[in-house]
């Protein structure tokens, strides 16, 4: 059986190509898919730096890490599975963008009737800003920040809300910020066109912001500055608070006197299991202690799809079949304000 998949090099071309599909190894679905999405910035975020100072061509890979699709196959003990079963699968190296993957089946999760599988293709990235809101420990009634209205920063947003947080987004695009109006934000600001810090004095009473979350790439030095001068300031004159970095960024501040009692929080992916094969291809971690790995966050993230409190269709900008895959890619590389979510189908 051949697949078509899409491919990048490390002078970052990107194309479709057809090659033989791999058989499942134990513990693996074998998957249909119907949809992939693309992360704008894990996936595409280095490209332009790889064009400037090519690699070599010779040097090409299959991406993409979030998908949904039918299980048409699997190999060993994947019990909770059946063939026929609507599942998104996760992982890097596993749910490429491609019309068949290989997914160990903890990085896998049933999708309910009514989410789609262009939703359900969001998954990874969904999982990602859950486990970002459950490491920033957000309460109800909180005032949270997030900085970079990416897939990963909207749906963040969107968790914290449902969290029952009162929550700002801030990003330089405008059309991240219709979107997340769009979606239900409590309130968004382009900091291209204004100062977040009086508008979240504004927002919050006087109070100040409780945590704060960094969902991009790169130099966040001045996000991590914004964030800091928007928490809550104690009567002693230090901020206090929670700042929480979930995309890869960069940030150079001073600590102790210079931050004052703000914890800095990493939330690493998709939260426990992920990257760690033996859980992934079935060896679960006992509950009592990890109540929350990767599997519970995807099934979680669905749920709430399902539910309606993650919205994923006001995020899809771009639907195309993966034939097309190059040009939807280059419209996210070249033109950030014109797309965000982009699909592709098979």
């Amino acid at each position: 059986m051949n697949r078509k998949v899409v491919m990048m090099n490390e002078a970052g071309h990107i194309w479709t190509e057809e090659q033989e599909t791999p058989a499942p190894k134990p513990g693996q679905l074998r998957i249909e898919v119907r949809a992939s999405m693309v992360s704008p910035g894990t996936e595409l975020g280095g490209v332009k730096r790889r064009r400037e100072n090519p690699g070599s061509e010779a040097r090409q890979r299959p991406f993409g890490y979030t998908n949904a699709g039918v299980v048409i196959g699997k190999e060993g003990d994947c019990d909770e599975f059946e063939i026929g079963d609507r599942v998104s699968g996760m992982g890097g190296g596993y749910a490429l963008h491609a019309t068949h993957a290989c997914v160990p089946h903890n990085l896998c999760a049933k999708i309910p009737e009514n989410v789609s599988d262009a939703e359900a293709a969001s998954n990874h990235l969904a999982a990602t800003a859950l486990h970002a809101v459950q490491r920033g420990r957000i309460r109800i009634g909180e005032n949270v920040v997030v900085a970079g209205l990416g897939i990963v920063g909207q749906f963040a947003s969107q968790i914290a809300k449902a969290a029952g947080a009162y929550v700002i987004g801030i990003d330089r695009l405008s059309l991240r910020i219709k979107i997340a109006e769009s979606a239900g934000i409590h309130r968004a600001i382009n900091v291209s066109e204004a100062d977040p810090v009086p508008i979240a004095a504004e927002f919050t009473n006087g109070y100040g912001m409780d945590c704060g979350i960094i969902a991009f790439g790169g130099d966040a030095t001045s996000a991590f500055q914004q964030i800091r001068a928007m928490l809550k300031t104690a009567p002693d004159t230090h901020k206090v608070g929670r700042i929480v970095i979930v995309g890869g960024a960069n940030i150079t501040h001073g600590f102790a006197a210079g931050l004052g009692n703000v914890d800095v929080i990493s939330a690493a992916r998709t939260g426990p299991g992920y990257h760690d094969e033996a859980y992934e291809h079935g060896a679960d971690y006992p509950p009592v202690f990890v109540p929350w790995p990767t599997q519970r966050n995807l099934e979680l993230s669905l749920r709430l799809m399902a539910e309606g409190k993650i919205q994923v269709k006001p995020l899809i900008t771009d639907i195309l079949p993966i034939d097309r895959a190059a040009e939807g890619c280059e419209k996210l590389i070249q033109h950030p304000n014109e797309a965000l979510g982009v699909i592709f189908t098979m």
